[in-house]
């Protein structure tokens, strides 16, 4: 009996957590001089919770605190608008969960859907190794018809790369090593300047830790 409380305490108590960060996720976009399409991204955001429903992260918070992160970083520190914030919310919807593109589409159009679809397909492009980095840069900036797609993969990679302490040591390298090479260099490019510094640090710290400590 007690168990049962404290399981339906511990799930009331995330409930409010995943509430509370998106209520500040829409303070932080009813602050910005964006039209003010909050219906569409409280549908977004009740769209991704339901499908990443009783997922958790490897840091042991429920999954869609990842997307929410995810839609801030667009929001805050790349001032994008309400698309972009909704494509960030359901970024990892269709790689992750049973639901469709179609099932996107119907619901958020095709330019979401467009965006969701590259971000996707960015994801499960791989990686080799430094020497093919040029190579890759331009793969994903073809996939990336529409640059919004690399904006939110690049919001993706800095919220994965904040929690990469919750990640095997072997992964959180490998992915440290392609951000250094593919996205770092890309964020640059695009002349999001925090965003390429924020990357190179937080994959160096991974990659050299010693080095950084000293440093």
């Amino acid at each position: 009996m007690e168990e049962n409380i404290s399981q339906k305490e511990k799930e009331k108590a995330e409930e409010e957590m995943i509430e509370q960060a998106f209520q500040e996720l829409l303070n932080d976009y009813l602050a910005t001089k964006h039209r003010k399409r909050v219906e569409i991204i409280t549908k977004a955001f009740n769209f991704a919770n339901q499908a990443h429903k009783g997922i958790k992260r490897r840091s042991g918070e429920p999954y869609i605190m990842h997307p929410i992160a995810v839609a801030k970083i667009v929001c805050n520190e790349i001032g994008l608008g309400s698309t972009s914030i909704c494509s960030a919310l359901l970024h990892d919807v269709v790689e992750d969960t049973d639901y469709t593109l179609d099932e996107c589409r119907a619901g958020f159009g095709d330019t979401v859907t467009g965006l969701v679809d590259g971000v996707t397909k960015l994801s499960k492009m791989e990686y080799g190794d430094s020497a093919q980095a040029e190579t890759i840069r331009k793969m994903v900036v073809a996939m990336s018809r529409d640059v919004r797609v690399l904006v939110v993969k690049l919001a993706d990679r800095v919220h994965n790369a904040r929690t990469w302490r919750y990640v095997k040591q072997s992964n959180a390298q490998k992915k440290a090593r392609e951000t250094l090479d593919v996205y770092a260099p890309l964020a640059n490019r695009l002349g999001m300047n925090a965003i390429k510094t924020e990357l190179e640090e937080l994959s160096f710290k991974v990659l050299y830790p010693k080095i950084y400590n000293e440093i």
